[in-house]
């Protein structure tokens, strides 16, 4: 039997998941997003044009390719039934193509207005989130209050929503929160309709049925493995298992059917929203790789905060996940750098560490690698023959530090600007 490939970013997200995973989708047979909701944004770009997934796997655009929405996945049925419309206006054929699991959690208007009101009275300690009712709608989920997609298909689905609806009215009394719910009502519904075009499956049953005909599946994370909710930079950290053990639980698969792990890592780092970043650039450099980098949320369009790679914390999110091959993006972005640096241990109290603290809110001073910057535009590059060697030299110390493989570089945005170099895919 085939074993399910997982793909997952190994930072704070924004490394580039959504482009990566349209360039492997020829490679198989079934695209699965197993965690995250709306507050993930895949970016797209190819003939031309440039297209934000949030709630569709990112497989979408390969006709013979089947999507699934995994039990992992929180549906805002608005933003999903907006997702569709864009997509159908492309010609993009969805119903053969697109399943959604009947156990995936529907994000209600009620939790988007939970989330601005929890994140407005948190003021100054507000954790940065994406105010998408993401972290509410999880909450009901682990609190064993949520809706979910198969129940839709329920004679009292309404009466189910409304009494989710007035326990949510009664949590908002207590924040002192203006919020008008019914306003987003109408359109929640018409949402709720669109969803139900589609086939609402059983996705642990159809993936181990997919898997047991050896199709090759691979299982689309979002988000960032150091914004996972127990490893993360916890508490600025999204409210979902983002590393490979929620691929797992997100999609009905057991331990022993994980078989290649790919791991997504810019050649720097960015991160959007609060929370502790130790390589944060707050000068002309990061403002630099910013702008060349259009370092701006797919969802929210805020700015990303941008420094070096942090090597301390990329080591820590490859030994979560057991990857087995690294994804490199936009190295592209740093070809006019003279010099490029790695933090390669952090100091803590005066003491050298290689290992990411509990409290990595404390004052961290990271401790620099430096390496000559490779001053050649390589956006056209094929192979990794046509690399500089100043990059082959920064991939090969990235490759002995973690001893993992990189096995694709991508050079640029668009799907062709990507340098295959030795990947290998689940048997």
């Amino acid at each position: 039997m085939v074993k399910v490939d997982v793909l997952l970013g190994l930072q704070w997200g924004d490394e580039g998941k959504g482009k990566v995973v349209d360039v492997l989708t020829p490679k198989y047979d079934v695209i699965a997003r197993f965690q995250g909701g709306p507050n993930a944004g895949h970016s797209l770009e190819f003939n031309n044009i440039k297209h934000v997934l949030h709630t569709i796997p990112s497989g979408i655009f390969h006709p013979n390719c089947i999507n699934i929405i995994g039990n992992g996945v929180v549906i805002d049925p608005i933003i999903f039934a907006k997702e569709i419309d864009a997509l159908e206006k492309m010609g993009v054929s969805l119903k053969e193509t697109l399943k959604v699991s009947k156990k995936a959690h529907l994000i209600l208007p009620s939790h988007r207005e939970l989330d601005a009101a929890s994140e407005a009275a948190k003021g100054k300690s507000k954790i940065g989130s994406t105010l998408k009712g993401i972290g509410p709608t999880y909450m009901d989920k682990t609190g064993r209050n949520g809706l979910r997609v198969g129940d839709t298909l329920a004679s009292n689905f309404v009466e189910k929503y409304n009494n989710l609806k007035n326990k949510h009215k009664d949590i908002l009394k207590q924040y002192n929160y203006e919020s008008n719910i019914e306003q987003h009502e109408h359109d929640w519904f018409k949402g709720i309709e669109v969803l139900k075009r589609f086939d609402l499956i059983d996705s642990e049953y159809e993936v181990y049925e997919h898997l047991h005909q050896n199709k090759k599946i691979l299982a689309e994370g979002a988000q960032g493995s150091l914004l996972d909710i127990d490893f993360g930079s916890y508490p600025f950290v999204t409210s979902s298992n983002t590393i490979c053990a929620g691929a797992c639980t997100g999609l009905g698969i057991s331990p022993q059917s994980i078989g290649e792990v790919f791991g997504i890592m810019k050649a720097y780092c960015t991160r959007v929203g609060s929370g502790p970043f130790p390589t944060e650039l707050e000068d002309e450099t990061g403002e630099t790789l910013r702008k060349i980098g259009a370092e701006f949320g797919a969802t929210t369009g805020r700015p990303r905060r941008c420094g070096w790679l942090d090597l301390v914390a990329l080591k820590y999110a490859i030994m979560l996940n057991g990857v087995t091959q690294i994804i490199m993006t936009k190295p592209d972005v740093m070809d006019t750098f003279e010099t490029v640096k790695v933090a390669v241990a952090y100091k803590v109290n005066g003491k050298e560490t290689k290992r990411l603290p509990f409290d990595i809110d404390a004052p961290i001073e990271p401790v620099y690698k430096e390496f000559k910057g490779w001053k050649a535009g390589i956006t056209k590059s094929k192979t990794e023959v046509d690399l500089p060697k100043e990059l082959m030299e920064y991939i090969k110390f990235i490759e002995k530090e973690t001893g993992v493989p990189i096995t694709i570089v991508s050079v640029g945005p668009d799907r062709d600007a990507t340098v295959f170099r030795k990947i290998t895919i689940s048997a």
